[in-house]
């Protein structure tokens, strides 16, 4: 179970654009990650 405050781990994934993103290309910045259990329920 992450931890509030605590460093999450790196990551990579392919944004709605098509291009690979990663943590470290938002290094220096506020960043705002939700997570949510699965597509269509409730959140």
């Amino acid at each position: 179970m992450p931890e509030i405050g605590k460093r999450v781990p790196d990551f990579a994934l392919e944004s709605d654009a098509g291009e690979t993103v990663s943590l470290d290309d938002f290094a220096g910045r506020t960043l705002v990650l939700y997570f949510y259990p699965k597509d269509d329920t409730p959140g």
